[in-house]
C-alpha cells in the first residue's frame, strides 16, 4: 500500500506532523487502515437534520458525554514560532529567481531580505553609503513581477541648502541583477566615494524561516567583485564597473564616481549561485502558455486586475525539469515556490481562458506522478495535507487534485486542447475516476483517506463534478464507464440533498461535513462555494449541482449575507460560528479562490446580486493591493476609508489568487465554448456590475478571441477562430 503524502516540502507553514483522525463513538463502524472506504455505506439517522434530542447526543461543540464523543479538534501543528512577515515586503519572483525587499531598498539580511535561486539565498546583504551616508529612503514601488525600484535622496553639496541634490535609484530584479544610478542635480561637479556593503549565508528558505539560519560566511575576492562558499555551493557578486577596491574581510566594494553638473553614472551588480547563468524565467520566455491578454472598460480597475494577474501568473511559471516542455504554476512566494498539485490544477483551470498550453503542461507533469500498482491509493495524485480549520482536521489535497484531473481535462478540451494531447491524457483521467468508484464502492460518499476521517461537503461536490465531466469525457473516446458514474452522481445528489442540509428558521443551510458515525458538523463556511461549481459540459452548458434550486437559492442568500461578506470578499468562516478568526487561514480569512469560485458559481445560478457585491469587495481588495492579490487577507468588516488588512503569512503572489483575477473578469463576459462542436455560447452578467467590458486576446479553439459586453449586458464577440459559431 502506498504511503500517505507528506506535508509540502516547499511551504514552511505546512504542519510538520498529520492531525489525529477524528473520534467518533457509537454509530459507526471502524474503518480499516488498508481500506480507505468506511465499511458502511450510508450514515446512521442520515437524512435528518441535526437535532440534540432526534439523535440522543450533544451537539459537536458541547461537552463531550462517555456515549458519543464531540468531534476531535486537530491536533496543534508544529510551527516556527514566528515566521517572518511577507506583507510589508516586496517580492520580486521569476522563478526559479526572487528577490525579497523592505521599502528602505537597503538589504540588511535580516528577516527574509535577499537574492534566492531554487529556494537559497544567494545575497542576503546589499547596503549602499555615499559619501559616508545612507540614502534617504523616499519611494519603493514594484514596476513588475519581477522588479522594484528603490528611490532615496540625499545631500552632497555642503552648501546646497536643505534640498537634496543626488538621487540614489536601484533597480532590482528576480533574475540576480541590481543596477544602481546616482543622478546628480548639483550645480558643480561631484566627486562621491560609494561603498556597496555585501554578504550571505547561503542558507536555505525553509531554514531562514526557521531563524535557524547560521552567520554570514567569509568573503573572497573573485574577479571583478566576492565570492562566498559553503559545503553545498557557492555565490558570487560581479561588478561593472569594477570596483576600484575589494575587500574581502569586509565584504566590501569601493568606487569614486565623478558626476558632472546634472548628470549621472550607474553601478551594476550582478548575483549568481556557481556555475550558472542569468534566470531564464518560463513567463518570459516567447514559448509562455498564457496568453497576453487585455482587459478595457467603463470601470479603469478591470485593465489593471488582468495586466497584473497575467504578469503574476508568468512570474510563477516552472519547467518540469525532465520534460522541459511541459510548463506548471507555483504555488506562491515566498513560501510554495514549488509543485502543489491541487493548486496547479486550479489555477491552470482557471486560467483556460488564456489558452490551454498551461492545462497541457500540468496536466503531462502531474500524470507522471500518479500512483500505481496494488492499493487502495492506486490511481490517485499524491499531495500534502492541508489546514480546514478550527473545526475539521486536515484535509488531503491529493484527493482534490485526483478528482480535478478529469475535470480539468474535460474542461480544456471544451477550450481547444488538440485531441491528440486530450487522447494522451485519458488513461490517466480514466485511472482517476477508476480509483474515484473503488473507494465509494458499495456506498454514496467518497470519505476521506485517513481512516476515521469525516465526509466533507466540497469533497462531495469536487467527486460529483469530476463523475459528471469524466463521463462526458470518456463517452467523447467511446470508453466506458461513462454511464456507471452518472447513475452513481444521481445516487449521490439524492442522498446529499436529505443527509447534508441542515433544516432550521433561517431557511438551512448544507453541512461543512459527517462525521463516519453520522453526526453532522454544522459550521458553515466559504467551502460550501463548491457546491455552486459544477463544471463546463457540452454546449456550454453547466452540469447539474448537488444541491436542488430551492437548497441552491438559500446558499446564495448565505454567501452574500453579512456573516459572510466582508465587504473585501468571502469569509472562511461565518462571523457567527464558534472559532471565527479575521486571520484564520480557514477560519475567517478572505481566500481569493474561494471568493472567485463563488462569484462565477452564484453568477452561474442567476444569483447576480449576491456575485456582484462579492466582485465589488474582491475589485476593491485588488485596488488596495495595487492588483497583486494575496492568497489571502484578514475577513474583518469593511467600513467607510478601510483598507484590507494584510495576512502577514500570505503568498504574494500567488497562483489562485492570480488565476482568480482571470475567471472573474471570464465570468461576466459568460465565455462557454465547445471547441469539439466549433460553437460558443456567451451568458454575460446581465447586470453589467463594472459597466462595459472589452476582453482581448483571449484563447478560444486555439485561436485568438475577443468579446465586448455592452452595458444594457449584451455580449459580441469582435474576434474568433475562423468557423467558430455563436451558440443558442
Amino acid at each position: 500500500m502506498h504511503p500517505p503524502p507528506p506535508p509540502a516540502a516547499d511551504d514552511p507553514r505546512a504542519a510538520s506532523t498529520p492531525a489525529p483522525p477524528l473520534r467518533g463513538g457509537g454509530g459507526g463502524a471502524p474503518r480499516s487502515a488498508g481500506d480507505p472506504r468506511g465499511s458502511e455505506p450510508r450514515f446512521p439517522g442520515a437524512g435528518r437534520p441535526y437535532s440534540p434530542a432526534a439523535r440522543g447526543a450533544p451537539p459537536p461543540f458541547a461537552p463531550p458525554s462517555s456515549s458519543r464523543p464531540p468531534l476531535a479538534p486537530p491536533s496543534a501543528a508544529r510551527r516556527p514560532t514566528q515566521l517572518p512577515p511577507t506583507h510589508t515586503t516586496l517580492i520580486c519572483v521569476a522563478l526559479p529567481g526572487l528577490a525579497i525587499s523592505t521599502d528602505q531598498g537597503q538589504l540588511t539580511g535580516r528577516g527574509l531580505e535577499g537574492f534566492y535561486r531554487g529556494g537559497r539565498r544567494v545575497l542576503a546583504r546589499c547596503q549602499i553609503r555615499v559619501a559616508g551616508r545612507e540614502p534617504l529612503a523616499v519611494q519603493a514601488r514594484m514596476t513588475a513581477a519581477d522588479r522594484a525600484r528603490f528611490v532615496g535622496t540625499l545631500r552632497a553639496s555642503p552648501d546646497g541648502g536643505p534640498d537634496p541634490d543626488v538621487i540614489v535609484e536601484r533597480l532590482r530584479h528576480a533574475d540576480g541583477t541590481e543596477r544602481i544610478t546616482l543622478h546628480s542635480s548639483a550645480l558643480r561637479p561631484l566627486r562621491l566615494p560609494v561603498e556597496v556593503s555585501l554578504g550571505t549565508d547561503l542558507a536555505d528558505l525553509g531554514t531562514i524561516a526557521s531563524g535557524s539560519a547560521g552567520p554570514e560566511l567569509p568573503a573572497s575576492v573573485h574577479a571583478f567583485g566576492l565570492r562566498w562558499s559553503c559545503a553545498t555551493g557557492g555565490a558570487a557578486v560581479t561588478a561593472d564597473p569594477p570596483p576600484a577596491d575589494a575587500l574581502a574581510s569586509a565584504g566590501l566594494l569601493r568606487w569614486e564616481l565623478e558626476l558632472p553638473p546634472g548628470g549621472s553614472t550607474t553601478l551594476e551588480l550582478r548575483i549568481r549561485p556557481d556555475g550558472t547563468g542569468p534566470v531564464r524565467a518560463v513567463g518570459h520566455a516567447a514559448t509562455s502558455p498564457l496568453a497576453p491578454a487585455r482587459a478595457v472598460g467603463d470601470d479603469p480597475r478591470v485593465e489593471a486586475l488582468l495586466r497584473t494577474s497575467i504578469e503574476d501568473l508568468q512570474a510563477l511559471l516552472l519547467r518540469d525539469s525532465a520534460h522541459p516542455s511541459d510548463t506548471h504554476l507555483a504555488a506562491g512566494a515566498p513560501w510554495r515556490c514549488g509543485m502543489a498539485p491541487a493548486e496547479a490544477l486550479a489555477a491552470a483551470r482557471m486560467t483556460l481562458p488564456l489558452g490551454t498550453g498551461l492545462a497541457a503542461g500540468t496536466l503531462r507533469t502531474l500524470a507522471r506522478t500518479q500512483l500505481t500498482g496494488p492499493g487502495p491509493r492506486s490511481g490517485m495524485l499524491p499531495g500534502p495535507r492541508r489546514d480546514a480549520g478550527a473545526h475539521l482536521p486536515p484535509g488531503c489535497t491529493g484527493t482534490e487534485a485526483t478528482l480535478l484531473f478529469p475535470v480539468l481535462l474535460a474542461e480544456a478540451r471544451r477550450w481547444g486542447l488538440p485531441e491528440q494531447a486530450t487522447e494522451e491524457l485519458l488513461p490517466t483521467a480514466e485511472r482517476c475516476l477508476t480509483w474515484l468508484r473503488a473507494t465509494v464502492g458499495d456506498g454514496i460518499y467518497l470519505p476521506d483517506p485517513q481512516p476515521g476521517g469525516p465526509l466533507r461537503c466540497e469533497t462531495q461536490a469536487h467527486a460529483h463534478r469530476a463523475a459528471l465531466l469524466g463521463a462526458d469525457l470518456l463517452d467523447a473516446y467511446g470508453r466506458p464507464g461513462g454511464a456507471g458514474l452518472r447513475q452513481w452522481a444521481q445516487e449521490l445528489r439524492t442522498a446529499f440533498r436529505e443527509d447534508f442540509w441542515i433544516e432550521d428558521r433561517g431557511g438551512g443551510r448544507p453541512a461543512a461535513a459527517r462525521t463516519p458515525d453520522g453526526r453532522i458538523v454544522p459550521h458553515f463556511g466559504a467551502v460550501t462555494a463548491h457546491l455552486l461549481d459544477t463544471g463546463l459540459l457540452g454546449a456550454g452548458e453547466p452540469a447539474p449541482g448537488l444541491l436542488d434550486k430551492v437548497q441552491t437559492g438559500q446558499l446564495a442568500r448565505l454567501l452574500g449575507s453579512p456573516a459572510m461578506d466582508s465587504g473585501w470578499g468571502l469569509r472562511g468562516l461565518g462571523i457567527k460560528e464558534a472559532g471565527y478568526n479575521p486571520f484564520g487561514h480557514r477560519s475567517g480569512a478572505v481566500r481569493i479562490q474561494e471568493t472567485a469560485v463563488a462569484v462565477a458559481g452564484l453568477a452561474t445560478a442567476g444569483y447576480e446580486k449576491e456575485a456582484s457585491s462579492l466582485l465589488h469587495g474582491l475589485l476593491a481588495a485588488a485596488e488596495a493591493f495595487e492588483y497583486r492579490l494575496p492568497e489571502m487577507y484578514a475577513g474583518e468588516q469593511r467600513t467607510e476609508g478601510s483598507a484590507p488588512l494584510p495576512h502577514p503569512a500570505a503568498c504574494r503572489p500567488a497562483a489562485t489568487a492570480a488565476a482568480s483575477g482571470v475567471l472573474l473578469l471570464a465570468t461576466l463576459a459568460g465565455i462557454r465554448p465547445d471547441a469539439p462542436a466549433s460553437t460558443v455560447m456567451l451568458r454575460p452578467v446581465r447586470s453589467v456590475p463594472l459597466g462595459e467590458i472589452g476582453l482581448t486576446g483571449l484563447r478560444v479553439a486555439g485561436e485568438p478571441f475577443s468579446v465586448r459586453v455592452g452595458r444594457l449586458g449584451v455580449a459580441m464577440v469582435e474576434e474568433a477562430a475562423a468557423g467558430l459559431q455563436l451558440g443558442a
